[in-house]
């Protein structure tokens, strides 16, 4: 599976609109309001690298409202849950 997270910025006004857009494409599976540079972050999620450019390129930047993106994919994920059975003994 590979993982993208797009940074995105939409217009002020439509930032809820736009985030429920992308959150009901195909390939998305979370979008966040957030503070920063970015108005919202978008986690993609696909099988091939090409199904990127379908998901990001040809369908969440044609979201109307969204003014750009900055797409981020992911070599490796690390989580507590990922790190905790990593270094599990079997002692439970």
């Amino acid at each position: 599976m590979i993982t993208a997270i797009v940074l995105i910025n939409a217009e002020v006004h439509r930032i809820p609109e736009v985030a429920q857009q992308i959150a009901d494409l195909d390939g998305v599976t979370e979008v966040y309001s957030v503070t920063g540079d970015a108005d919202l972050i978008a986690m993609v999620r696909v099988r091939e690298h090409d199904d990127l450019a379908d998901v990001i390129s040809d369908r969440l930047n044609k979201v109307d409202g969204v003014l750009s993106t900055a797409t981020h994919i992911a070599f490796r994920a690390y989580s507590r849950h990922d790190l905790e059975a990593a270094f599990s003994l079997g002692l439970d």
